[in-house]
């Protein structure tokens, strides 16, 4: 059934700002409707169409029969080698159609399916010049790396018995009303110096996670990827989860068991660009510069070294939409963070280009409209086929309505990365006294974001953690983490200060800067070092590829007060849920008193970041009027304060206007604390 036109009125309404774009915005509606009627009269709509994994690459039906389809349209002749049939180049030839998908079908052999289950294969490529290529399977969901005989993957038959296939037991949890996300890498969650294992993140990490307050997982890395340092971003294979850390049936398990705790599980998906390598990957895979990507300087990012999908062509809209269902159906994952939106949807990808605001940046000749349309149409398929999806942008521009639905003119995104947020703490940590902080800036920088389109914010994510750049807890205690966080140490005034300012940062952008919050594993607790990947440029180790768990397990180190104010902190939330919560009013920024005040849900924050001044009956206001009592206190004992304020207590409010709000209410605010009160 063909679309509505978009009315100019449901942009108005989305931003009132965006009249004089109107034009720009119907225009990439038109051509989004354009594509979506193209797939629903050639291919039956998003249902059938998201179903491609089901008709290209390796399927096997009931009976053992396996069919194998593959698009190379340069290709002049395909045959299908392996294990199988000892790497035969001629006797399993393959038939092409007239859009250039080649097809073979396999019989059964001796009633069991003739290709042993994660035996190798491959297909082999006559191209029109006459060279003939290999090539994994663009659709293959195993590959294997053997690093003692060549860093190239393998591609694997994966047709596991069906005692062996792993069975789902819980259903998906309910979409969560405040999103509090754990970013988190299977490979690096052990204390060991090695390859973490979905195995042990079940096992381990997962209780962990829930014990913590967190109700979403966010997995980083689980495509294929060639280099492990890549960090996941340089995808080989798009339907095949990382070999390195275990089978796809355990990654399969993982899933199921965080289900079964109620949390969700996000994939980080890389659709922004593919890894460049031929022999493995996407790239030149019928012998074309153009198959998957736009060809010479189009289908390359210079920053990345690798290559660009054309967002344009029906074939490669099939491909990423269908990997989209693909780990939507076969993993059960619950939605997707989308890697690198800034980069998909400018000319520029955001190279040395600087957002200030201004609507011509987002509706010029810089914005990518074939890429903005793919991604409106990802968001409208996986939102209607899947009514709970979660969908996240990583955006560092701000475009406007990138979070409003598609059939108000968005791109269809439910949040988008606070991106400014860490970036604020790293430069006032870095370059600020505190006594040189300004409370205004740090407020806008938390509040500062579209109104209806809903934000994640963060005080640091897995950018922060990375070698080259330094934690919050590092910029804030640096050597002394290696000396003193012991209880048998001396509480210096560099731990006492990193440890209350780690506790007030996180506190304050998770419940001012946005409708969600979002943790690196291990930045919850300050953990005591960086995160570099083993590389040549370290000897290929493993003593910053992990976590340290055992700091945060042990009873006399201070890291424990850390990870206990973030998993109180969590509960707190999910006790009165502001992040799902009108954005707060903010009462009082005060520059020389260093105080921030504000109500959201009910609540009453109140922040002294000031360094040495504490302030006693300091008076702030409220809207509604009662008795108030303390249900957060930074300063408590077990955080590793001084219990200068404790929760509890009595608070009334005087009827009297106070910075603009109908109540005040005195309270006792000691240096570097902040205080939540809630109606009694």
């Amino acid at each position: 059934m063909p679309t509505l036109p978009l009315d100019g009125k449901a942009v108005l309404a989305a931003d009132p700002w965006l009249d004089n774009n109107v034009p720009h915005i119907v225009h990439r509606h038109d051509l989004f409707r354009k594509w979506k009627d193209t797939i629903d009269e050639t291919e039956g709509g998003y249902d059938n169409f998201t179903k491609g994994y089901l008709k290209f690459g390796l399927n096997v039906a009931q009976d053992g029969t396996v069919t194998y389809r593959e698009w190379a349209p340069n290709a002049k002749e395909a045959v299908l080698i392996g294990d199988f049939n000892s790497w035969n180049r001629i006797s399993h030839p393959m038939t092409r159609d007239q859009y250039g998908v080649w097809e073979i079908t396999i019989p059964p052999k001796d009633g069991k399916c003739a290709i042993p289950h994660d035996s190798k294969i491959k297909i082999s490529m006559i191209l029109q010049s006459g060279e003939r290529i290999e090539r994994i399977p663009a659709w293959i969901k195993r590959v294997t790396q053997d690093l003692s005989v060549s860093p190239v993957y393998d591609a694997r038959f994966w047709n596991p018995p069906p005692e062996d296939v792993y069975k789902f037991k819980n259903t998906r949890p309910p979409q969560p009303k405040g999103i509090r996300i754990y970013e988190a890498h299977v490979g690096i969650s052990t204390t060991e110096h090695r390859v973490g294992t979905y195995k042990e993140f079940t096992r381990d990490i997962l209780p962990r996670i829930r014990d913590l307050g967190y109700n979403t997982i966010q997995l980083m890395a689980v495509m294929e990827h060639a280099y492990y340092a890549s960090f996941g971003y340089q995808v080989t294979s798009f339907f095949a989860a990382s070999s390195r850390y275990g089978t796809p049936e355990e990654l399969k398990e993982l899933i199921d068991t965080a289900h079964g705790m109620g949390i969700t599980v996000l994939l980080d998906i890389v659709h922004s660009h593919a890894c460049k390598n031929v022999l493995d990957g996407l790239n030149n895979f019928d012998g074309t510069d153009h198959m998957y990507f736009h060809e010479g300087a189009r289908g390359r990012h210079d920053l990345w070294d690798s290559r660009l999908f054309n967002y344009g062509h029906h074939e490669v809209l099939r491909f990423l939409l269908s990997n989209l269902r693909f780990w939507m159906e076969e993993y059960q994952f619950d939605g997707f963070r989308f890697d690198g939106v800034t980069s998909m949807m400018y000319h520029h990808h955001g190279i040395g280009a600087g957002f200030s605001g201004g609507y011509h940046e987002y509706f010029g000749p810089a914005a990518d409209l074939e890429a903005i349309v793919y991604l409106m149409l990802a968001n409208d398929a996986m939102h209607t086929l899947y009514p709970n999806v979660i969908t996240i942008a990583e955006d560092v521009s701000g475009m406007p309505l990138l979070c409003v639905p598609v059939s108000k003119g968005g791109v269809g995104f439910d949040y988008r990365l606070s991106m400014a947020i860490p970036d604020m703490w790293i430069k006032l940590l870095k370059h600020k006294k505190d006594d040189e902080w300004e409370m205004g800036n740090i407020v806008h920088t938390l509040t500062n974001r579209r109104y209806g389109e809903k934000s994640i914010a963060y005080a640091e994510s897995h950018d922060q953690a990375l070698v080259g750049d330094k934690t919050l807890a590092f910029w804030l205690m640096d050597k002394e983490m290696y000396t003193n966080m012991s209880d048998l140490t001396e509480y210096t005034p560099i731990i006492a200060r990193g440890i209350a300012l780690h506790k007030m940062i996180r506190l304050l952008v998770h419940s001012l800067g946005g409708e969600g919050y979002l943790n690196f594993e291990g930045n919850e607790f300050g953990h005591p070092e960086w995160l570099d990947f083993p590389r040549e440029g370290n000897g290929n180790s493993f003593q910053y590829a992990r976590r340290q768990w055992n700091v945060v397990d042990d009873q006399l180190l201070r890291y424990r007060y850390l990870n206990e104010f973030d998993k109180v902190m969590n509960h707190t939330e999910d006790k009165y849920h502001w992040l799902s919560a009108e954005p707060a009013y903010v009462s009082l920024k005060h520059e020389v008193d260093k105080v921030i005040v504000y109500e959201r849900a009910g609540l009453l924050f109140v922040f002294n970041f000031h360094p040495t001044n504490s302030f006693s009956d300091y008076r702030v206001g409220v809207d509604q009027p009662g008795e108030y009592t303390i249900i957060l206190s930074t300063d408590e004992k077990r955080f590793g304060g001084f219990e200068n304020v404790v929760p509890g207590g009595s608070y009334f409010t005087t009827p009297m206007e106070w910075n603009g709000r109908r109540n005040w209410t005195q309270v006792y605010i000691p240096s570097r604390t902040a205080i939540v009160l809630a109606k009694k």
